[in-house]
C-alpha cells in the first residue's frame, strides 16, 4: 500500500503558546542582531526622540524599529511599505516585530526622524567592532562612491526656467488670493488655519531651494574667479611669476593700462598748455589720438576678443563633451549631476575611509563632484575615528597589533586627490597616485613613456615614490581595501539609490548604511559571534 500524507488541518490551534524560538536557529544572524540592538549599543538618541505617556496607544519600542530597519537595509530592503509587508509574512521580520505589527508610516515617520541619532548609532557599531578586535589601522584607504538620489536627471532645471517656475508660482498663488478673496472677502475672517499648522506646498519650496542654491553657486564661481584675477594682478604688479593667465584679469589689466595712458596724457596736455608761450607749445594730439594711448586701448581690444574667443571656445568644449550647464533639481535640490562610466546620474558623492581589515572607520556624503577638497576633512574624521578604535581594541597579545594604537600609518588614495595641499598637509603618511594605476605599474617596470613632467615639487616626488618596489607594493592595497565596501553596498546590499532626500536626511540614509556594513562585516569576518558578545557582557 502506498504511504498516506500528513494531515493539512489549518482550524486546528495551537494547543500550546508558540515559542518563537523555534521559528528560527540558534544561529540564525537576527539573532545576533537583536542582541546587539537591545544589549551592546547606546540607543538613548533614538529614544529620546519618541513621545512616551499622554493619552493614546503605547508607541512601538525604538529598539525594534532600529532593528527592523537594521535588518531591512542589510537585506536589500529600503520600502516602507515593503517593510510593513515582511513583518507580517517573514519569519526574521516577525522574530524582530515579536508580535507587533508596525505600519508603513510608522517606519517612515522613524526613520525620518533619525537623522540626529545615526552618527551616534554610527559611532557605536565602530565601537563595538573595536571591541571585537577589528579596525586594522596599519593601512586605510580613502575613496569615492557616486550613488545615485532619489530623484530623476529630467526633473534639473537652468537658471532661467527656475525663475520662470518661481514667477508663474507666484503669478498663481496671487490668482489663487484673488479669486478666494473675491469669492470670500478679504482680510482677516477668522476661520484661517494657524500658520504652524500649514505648509506651502513642498514643490514650490523645492523649486525656490533649487534657484536660491544655484544663484548662491553662481555668486561665489564669480567671487572665486575675481580674487584669482586679483592675485594674478598684485603678483604681476610686484613684478614676481605670475603663472597662467587669467582672462579676466588680462582684460583688466589691460583696462588699467589704458586708464593709466590717458590719464598721464591728460596731465601731460594739462601741463604742456599750462607753459604755452607760442602755438607751437601747444599739443598737438589729443587724448586719444596719443600714440602710447592708442596702443594701450588696441591691447585692450586685443584683451577683449581673446576672452571672447576663449569663453566660445569653453562653450564649444562643453557641447562636444554634451556636458550640462549649471542646473538644479526641483525634487531634490541638494543633489547634483554626477560624472560616472558612460554618463551622468543624479546623485551624491559618498567619502569614505576604510581599514585594513574592511572596517569603514569615517564617512561622508557630499555634494562635490570631485574627491579632492574631501581629502582633509576625511582625514580629520578618519584620525578621530582612529582615537576611538584605539580606545576600545582589545589588548594585544603576543604577534598581535592592537589596531595602531589609535594611529593611521598609511593612506592611500586614487588620482582624484592628488593636488599639492594634499600631499604637504599635516597628517599621516600617504601615497595618493599621481595618474592611473596601469600608468603607475607601467613607470615602475621602468615602462613610461617620455611625457609632460606633472607640475609640483610635491607630485614630482610623489611620482617618483610611486616608481619604487616598496611604493608600488602599497599601493596595490589601494583597490582591495577601498573599492571592495563599495561593491559589498550596492552588489550584495543591493543599496544603489538612497530613499531620503534633501542633504541632511541623505547623509543620515548612508551613515546609516555604512554601520550596517560594519556590523555586518563583524558578522562575516567571524568577530561577531554568540561567544564574544557573552565575553563582551562578562
Amino acid at each position: 500500500m502506498a504511504k498516506g500524507y500528513r494531515p493539512v488541518d489549518r482550524d486546528q490551534p495551537f494547543l500550546l503558546p508558540p515559542d518563537m524560538r523555534e521559528w528560527l536557529p540558534p544561529d540564525h544572524p537576527v539573532w545576533l542582531v537583536i542582541r546587539v540592538v537591545e544589549q551592546h549599543l547606546d540607543t538613548s538618541a533614538f529614544h529620546a526622540g519618541r513621545k512616551a505617556g499622554g493619552a493614546g496607544a503605547a508607541g512601538y519600542d525604538p529598539d525594534m524599529l532600529l532593528a527592523v530597519l537594521v535588518w531591512a537595509y542589510a537585506n536589500g530592503v529600503t520600502s516602507s511599505r515593503r517593510m510593513e509587508q515582511l513583518c507580517a509574512t517573514d519569519v526574521a521580520f516577525r522574530v524582530i516585530c515579536a508580535g507587533n505589527l508596525p505600519d508603513h508610516a510608522t517606519i517612515a515617520r522613524f526613520r525620518a526622524g533619525f537623522a540626529g541619532a545615526v552618527p551616534v548609532f554610527f559611532g557605536e557599531v565602530l565601537r563595538l567592532c573595536a571591541r571585537l578586535g577589528m579596525g586594522r589601522l596599519g593601512t586605510v584607504a580613502l575613496d569615492g562612491m557616486k550613488i545615485a538620489a532619489s530623484a530623476s536627471k529630467s526633473a534639473n532645471r537652468s537658471g532661467d526656467k527656475l525663475d520662470r517656475l518661481a514667477r508663474d508660482i507666484v503669478a498663481r498663488h496671487a490668482e489663487a488670493d484673488a479669486a478666494e478673496d473675491e469669492l470670500f472677502g478679504g482680510g482677516v475672517r477668522g476661520d484661517e488655519v494657524p500658520e504652524e499648522a500649514w505648509r506651502p506646498r513642498s514643490r514650490d519650496e523645492r523649486i525656490a531651494a533649487a534657484l536660491a542654491g544655484l544663484r548662491a553657486e553662481q555668486e561665489a564661481a564669480e567671487k572665486a574667479e575675481q580674487a584669482k584675477a586679483e592675485q594674478f594682478r598684485a603678483r604681476q604688479r610686484a613684478g614676481r611669476r605670475t603663472g597662467p593667465h587669467p582672462v579676466s584679469a588680462v582684460v583688466a589689466l589691460a583696462e588699467e593700462n589704458l586708464a593709466r595712458a590717458r590719464a598721464a596724457r591728460a596731465a601731460q596736455i594739462a601741463e604742456l598748455e599750462r607753459r604755452a608761450g607760442s602755438r607751437r607749445d601747444r599739443p598737438r594730439a589729443g587724448i586719444e589720438d596719443y600714440c602710447r594711448v592708442k596702443e594701450a586701448a588696441a591691447k585692450v581690444d586685443k584683451a577683449r576678443a581673446r576672452a571672447a574667443e576663449a569663453a566660445r571656445r569653453a562653450a564649444g568644449r562643453d557641447k562636444a563633451r554634451k556636458g550640462p550647464g549649471p542646473v538644479r533639481n526641483i525634487t531634490d535640490p541638494d543633489s547634483r549631476l554626477m560624472p560616472v562610466r558612460g554618463g551622468f546620474i543624479q546623485g551624491y558623492n559618498a567619502q569614505n575611509v576604510t581599514s585594513e581589515d574592511g572596517l569603514i572607520i569615517a564617512t561622508e556624503l557630499t555634494c562635490e563632484t570631485t574627491d579632492a577638497p574631501w581629502f582633509g576633512p576625511m582625514m580629520r574624521a578618519a584620525g578621530d575615528a582612529a582615537v576611538l578604535v584605539g580606545a576600545h581594541c582589545p589588548a594585544a597579545g603576543p604577534g598581535q597589533d592592537p589596531g595602531g594604537g589609535g594611529r593611521i600609518g598609511l593612506v592611500l588614495a586614487d588620482a582624484g586627490y592628488c593636488s599639492e595641499d594634499n600631499l604637504t598637509s599635516a597628517g599621516p603618511d600617504r601615497l595618493i597616485a599621481t595618474g592611473r594605476a596601469r600608468d603607475l605599474e607601467k613607470a615602475a617596470r621602468g615602462q613610461e613613456r617620455p611625457g609632460r613632467e606633472p607640475a609640483g615639487s610635491a607630485t614630482q616626488a610623489m611620482r617618483e615614490r610611486l616608481k619604487t618596489e616598496d611604493g608600488i607594493t602599497a599601493y596595490r592595497q589601494r583597490g582591495h581595501i577601498a573599492e571592495t565596501p563599495h561593491g559589498h553596498i550596492k552588489h550584495n546590499m543591493g543599496f544603489r539609490q538612497l530613499s531620503m532626500r534633501g542633504k541632511r536626511s541623505t547623509s543620515a540614509e548612508w551613515t546609516f548604511v555604512c554601520a550596517i556594513y560594519n556590523l555586518f562585516k563583524a558578522l562575516t569576518a567571524g568577530c561577531l559571534t554568540s561567544q564574544a558578545l557573552a565575553a563582551l557582557a562578562g
